[in-house]
C-alpha cells in the first residue's frame, strides 16, 4: 500500500512540475514602452538608414526577435485581456516580428520595409480595439 501511495504521490508531483507557471513582472504599458515601441522603431527606421555591416544587421535581428517574443509575452495568463481578439492580435505581432527577423537574417532591407507595414498593421489593429478601454 505504501508503494502505491508513494507512486501516486510521485506521479502527482511530476504532473505539477510539468505545468508552467507565469509571473508577469511588467504591465502591458511597461512592455509597450520598454520593449515593443523601441524595437518597432528600430525596424521602422531601418529602410531609411539601412544597416551597413553585420553589427548593424544584428541590431535589426535582435529587435525583430524582441517584437516576435513580445507577442508571446502579451498572451501569458495575467496579461491577456481576453481569449479572442487579444490573442489574435498578439499573434499578429509575433508573426510580424518573426517575418522581420527572417528579412533581417537574409539582410533584405526591402522586405524589412514591407514587414514594417505588417508590424504597424498589427499594432494598429490592437490599439484600435484596446487602447481606449
Amino acid at each position: 500500500m505504501r508503494i502505491l501511495t508513494l507512486g501516486l504521490l510521485l506521479l502527482a508531483q511530476a504532473g505539477v512540475a510539468q505545468a508552467p507557471t507565469y509571473q508577469p513582472v511588467g504591465t502591458i504599458l511597461q512592455l509597450m514602452n520598454g520593449i515593443i515601441v523601441p524595437a518597432s522603431n528600430i525596424i521602422f527606421k531601418a529602410p531609411n538608414d539601412p544597416p551597413k555591416d553585420d553589427k548593424e544587421w544584428a541590431v535589426i535581428q535582435n529587435n525583430a526577435l524582441l517584437l516576435a517574443e513580445s507577442g508571446n509575452l502579451l498572451i501569458i495568463p495575467g496579461r491577456a485581456k481576453d481569449d479572442g481578439e487579444w490573442i489574435k492580435d498578439s499573434r499578429l505581432l509575433t508573426d510580424a516580428g518573426a517575418a522581420a527577423l527572417k528579412a533581417a537574417n537574409t539582410k533584405d532591407i526591402d522586405e524589412v520595409a514591407v514587414v514594417g507595414d505588417q508590424i504597424l498593421a498589427a499594432c494598429s489593429a490592437c490599439h484600435h480595439k484596446y487602447h481606449s478601454k
